[in-house]
């Protein structure tokens, strides 16, 4: 009996030790310039966000280490959410839009006419997150705007590459479209709605349907600090905001090579600029540039970058990058000015930040009407801890109340 004790606190020990390693390792490697900025509301409540993505991170090393899993299939299932229970408000009805599994939230109270309809793509980096994360988003979309929700749940990276995702949102999307008599919504008044990733996969959608003549056209994009280019991780935001939670600069380009192609070994490259060819880079500046961010947004910080030497064979790797339906902001001019009205919501404290409004730019040169919310103590994620009481922000309810203001108006 003894024995069994010993050989349980000597177990006990390695595994504290081991995750103290980890947690010490994860630090130094994924979160080397983590900070809280001051002018975060609630700060403290960041410190606790931050610190369960470093134990996440941690336990999903051991367990890779250990060949349980590996660590983004552990840090996916920490992000997956659960779905909730039964809303008295609200009709809930998971389906499939041909392959793609899809959740419909329909308001239970009496409609005078046809509700509007949002199609919404969850963020998470295209790795991370679902349905079932999303679920307080949608449901209050859902009840304040009087409208019929659809989430998606697209195919997630690494396993699935770049176009699954896009290719799932877009179909998903088609198929309500054709099929809008059955669920009370207005075909004249459609939009395309998500965050994060979600956001970069409704402006790719968005941009495919602009020329059908097919189909309903959208009424209305709805960006949530959407992430559209991977041509600069240099511009404003990125330098300022770099270790910023939920998404740091280094995060948010290991999540597009995840999803271009499963293999982030060439991280640095792209971060520095080595993928894009000088002729790329002129073409793309007019668009991509820190020169379009107004200056208030370079007070925080800015320090022009000197791209590093161009590459060729990262290139050859890379070059699905520059890809609309990947990098929405690189759309020809002649495909911008068919989008729909738009709804662009940025946080101050965002890496993701610039890229929000370098297309609010180029939609408004574009004739395009953008409303824009700015969260100035926002940080990107914010609206995701929407729903779990002890966490949730000020900010992501003033957001989502922009969302639903816009959705009403229509």
């Amino acid at each position: 009996m003894a024995f069994f004790y010993i050989l349980s606190v000597i177990l006990l020990v390695i595994f504290i030790a081991s995750f103290i390693t980890a947690i010490r390792t994860t630090i130094q490697s994924d979160y080397p310039n983590a900070s809280i900025p001051p002018g975060v509301n609630h700060p403290g409540k960041l410190r606790i966000v931050l610190a369960f993505m470093i134990s996440t991170s941690a336990v999903g090393l051991i367990l890779e280490k250990l060949g349980v899993c590996t660590k983004i299939a552990f840090t996916r299932y920490m992000r997956s959410g659960r779905k909730l229970g039964p809303d008295p408000q609200l009709s809930l009805v998971d389906a499939r839009f041909g392959r793609v599994p899809v959740r419909l939230y329909r308001p239970r109270a009496p409609s005078a006419g046809l509700r509007p309809g949002a199609i919404f793509f969850h963020g998470g980096g295209w790795l991370y997150c679902s349905i079932d994360s999303h679920e307080n988003i949608c449901r209050y979309i859902a009840k304040e705007s009087e409208s019929v929700v659809v989430s998606v749940g697209y195919r997630l990276a690494p396993e699935h590459k770049y176009p699954a995702a896009y290719e799932d949102c877009l179909n998903a999307t088609i198929h309500f479209m054709r099929n809008i008599e059955h669920y009370g919504v207005d075909p004249a008044r459609i939009s395309v709605c998500g965050d994060s990733a979600g956001g970069n996969l409704a402006a790719a959608v968005s941009q495919t349907l602009a020329g059908r003549s097919d189909l309903p056209k959208l009424r209305a994009q709805i960006l949530i600090y959407p992430g559209l280019q991977a041509l600069d991780f240099n511009l404003p935001s990125y330098q300022q905001n770099r270790g910023v939670p939920l998404l740091f600069r280094e995060r948010a380009a290991f999540f597009a090579l995840q999803y271009l192609n499963g293999d982030a070994s060439h991280m640095e490259e792209l971060l520095e600029g080595s993928h894009i060819p000088p002729d790329i880079r002129l073409k793309y500046r007019k668009w991509v540039s820190a020169d379009n961010i107004p200056e208030k947004f370079k007070a925080r910080g800015y320090k022009p970058h000197k791209p590093r030497e161009f590459k060729a064979e990262i290139f050859e790797e890379f070059k699905r990058k520059f890809e609309p339906s990947l990098c929405p902001l690189l759309a020809e001019d002649a495909v911008i000015q068919q989008l729909p009205e738009s709804f662009i919501l940025t946080c101050e404290y965002d890496v993701l930040r610039d890229d929000g409004l370098l297309y609010k730019k180029r939609l408004e040169d574009n004739g395009v009407r953008v409303t824009w919310c700015h969260l100035e103590d926002g940080f990107h994620g914010i609206m995701s801890l929407y729903g779990y009481q002890v966490l949730k922000f000020p900010s992501a309810k003033r957001g989502l109340d922009s969302v639903v203001k816009f959705i009403k108006g229509l």
